[in-house]
């Protein structure tokens, strides 16, 4: 193990006992706004959370294209899944979505009651059938906000985008809403799935592409859909 590693691993136990706290504070926040029904201040709460949740471990997040989301309009925004600090990157520049995702998510003690004010709605089934009520729960929780997804479903393990699969596909048939593609850099690096230390020398850039409108994707095939909307994403890959 390098010495990089070593500092990194060392650095990572009071970083975290930080975050944790912080996320205990903002839950405590968002649970008082939400049974108050001011949805404004719960979305403000979870906004300063995950951008201070950055600021802490030192990072800045690079956005790039913030001029392709239009104000007022709802989307489907889909984000490729790396690390565990994917929603909060999300959520640090668009802080108004719903989620739809793994239930996993849920069990991660605070930040699992966080995302529930938020809307979270959680996959806990695989199934045709299952996901479309799902999908309707979620459309119906979403109100007027965007609604945000990870295509693969789950995180890579190898920095790669897994493959996608057709969730999204059923949401936008189902809400008629464009979708709008993000790719985000350097969370990989930053914490993995597969090790639980902090890479504090990962530098972090979203790139929010131009948004595919949904009558060019509605009379095309599942692949079809996939292929376009996965080689968008994937172009906005930053090499270092």
């Amino acid at each position: 193990m390098s010495a990089r590693s070593y500092f990194n691993i060392i650095l990572s136990i009071p970083v975290y006992g930080i975050l944790y706290f912080l996320t205990a504070i903002s839950v405590l926040a968002a649970l008082f706004f939400a049974l108050i029904n001011n949805e404004f201040f719960v979305r403000k709460v979870v906004s300063i959370w995950a951008n201070t949740l950055f600021f802490v471990m030192g990072k800045k997040l690079n956005i790039i294209g913030a001029s392709h989301i239009q104000k007022g309009k709802r989307y489907i925004l889909l984000v490729n899944h790396c690390s565990l600090f994917d929603i909060p990157a999300v959520l640090a520049f668009y802080p108004g979505v719903s989620w739809f995702g793994r239930e996993y998510l849920l069990k991660i003690p605070l930040f699992g009651r966080l995302l529930k004010v938020t809307d979270y709605v959680s996959m806990k089934e695989a199934g045709i059938t299952n996901t479309k009520k799902m999908l309707s729960n979620l459309v119906e929780n979403s109100g007027k906000h965007t609604i945000a997804m990870f295509p693969e479903g789950t995180r890579t393990t190898t920095g790669q985008m897994n493959r996608f699969k057709k969730g999204f596909i059923y949401l936008m048939r189902a809400v008629n809403l464009d979708i709008l593609p993000v790719t985000l850099n350097g969370l990989y690096q930053l914490k993995p799935k597969t090790h639980f230390y902090i890479d504090f020398s990962a530098k972090l850039h979203v790139v929010i592409h131009e948004s595919i409108p949904v009558e060019d994707l509605i009379d095309k095939d599942d692949n079809e859909i996939i292929a376009i909307v996965k080689a968008r994403i994937e172009a906005g890959v930053i090499t270092n």
